[in-house]
């Protein structure tokens, strides 16, 4: 039947099967019927429609496969890519670590030897025992990146006893260290002579390392008030000792509260041992590990 006006720019007479399919596809492609040439018949017109309407179809499926075929490739592309990056880090990290591991060896027959006594541990309490166990892993880790490491070893290193046990509970692989553990005092594993203590009590400086020395670290913590603790027993076992150079290369630093104190925790001790082994800069050395919250800093820092 015919109606009274015009639908959607298609003619006002009922368009029969295939006109009705071809003028719907131009609606919805938003392609005026009146582009179609009017010298032709509907049948023909929509025939006409009807193909432009199928390459438009075909054209838009072509982009659609190539843009999907382009994002599989990408993805292609980043999943070598981070699996080749995976491969090369993981090899890297194996030659990282054999070669961390071959310094440390060669340092247990050439390097200097530093142990930490632990025969000292209990006089704290167990927070403080725990922060000693942290500070045994930094150490330990300092010394693993090392261009040039020491020999580290624990000694009174007790089984069962609390600093055993945190250092196991806190540290994992920590029976993978590459040191020594021993229960033995370093009194029955070095000459006397080759062991020097370092207390910030000594009145001796240490000017250098020597790779023939022994050198001995307090395993207390800093928040530990032992006044000469460390000094009385290396006192008591004849042993020589020394201190770090702090007061000879770095100055107080004004500070509110009129802080200043050379008692640093063991990894700190460590970072500066391990810079100065390296640089044999004093300086650099003290810089590396006396934190501004002991209240020293070096001159050209005050400044």
């Amino acid at each position: 039947m015919a109606s009274g006006g015009v639908d959607d720019g298609c003619l006002s007479v009922e368009p029969d099967g295939e006109a009705a399919v071809a003028c719907e596809a131009l609606r919805l492609l938003r392609i005026e019927p009146s582009a179609v040439s009017p010298g032709k018949g509907r049948a023909g017109g929509a025939a006409r429609c009807s193909r432009n309407v199928l390459r438009k179809r075909r054209h838009w499926e072509r982009v659609l496969a190539c843009k999907k075929s382009k994002r599989q490739q990408e993805r292609e592309r980043n999943r070598a890519r981070r699996a080749g990056g995976t491969a090369a880090s993981r090899d890297c990290g194996k030659a990282m670590t054999a070669f961390a591991k071959e310094r440390l060896l060669q340092a247990k027959t050439s390097g200097p030897r530093l142990c930490v006594d632990l025969g000292v541990a209990d006089r704290m309490t167990e927070k403080e025992t725990s922060r000693l166990a942290s500070q045994i892993r930094r150490l330990y880790g300092a010394n693993r990146r090392a261009e040039k490491p020491f020999w580290l070893c624990l000694t009174e290193f007790v089984v069962g006893s609390l600093i055993y046990e945190e250092c196991f509970r806190m540290n994992d692989g920590f029976s993978n260290y590459l040191m020594d553990t021993t229960q033995e005092s370093y009194l029955d594993l070095f000459p006397l002579d080759a062991i020097v203590y370092l207390t910030p009590d000594s009145e001796n400086v240490l000017e250098d390392i020597d790779p023939n020395k022994v050198y001995i670290l307090g395993g207390l913590v800093d928040e530990s008030i032992h006044k000469k603790l460390t000094l009385q027993r290396a006192r008591e076992q004849s042993l020589q000792t020394a201190r770090l150079p702090i007061r000879e290369y770095m100055v107080k630093a004004i500070n509110t509260k009129n802080y200043h104190s050379e008692t640093l925790a063991i990894n700190q001790v460590f970072d500066i041992l391990s810079t100065y082994y390296e640089t044999r800069s004093w300086p650099a050395a003290l810089k590396a590990g006396v934190s501004s919250g002991k209240g020293y800093v070096l001159p050209e820092a005050e400044k």
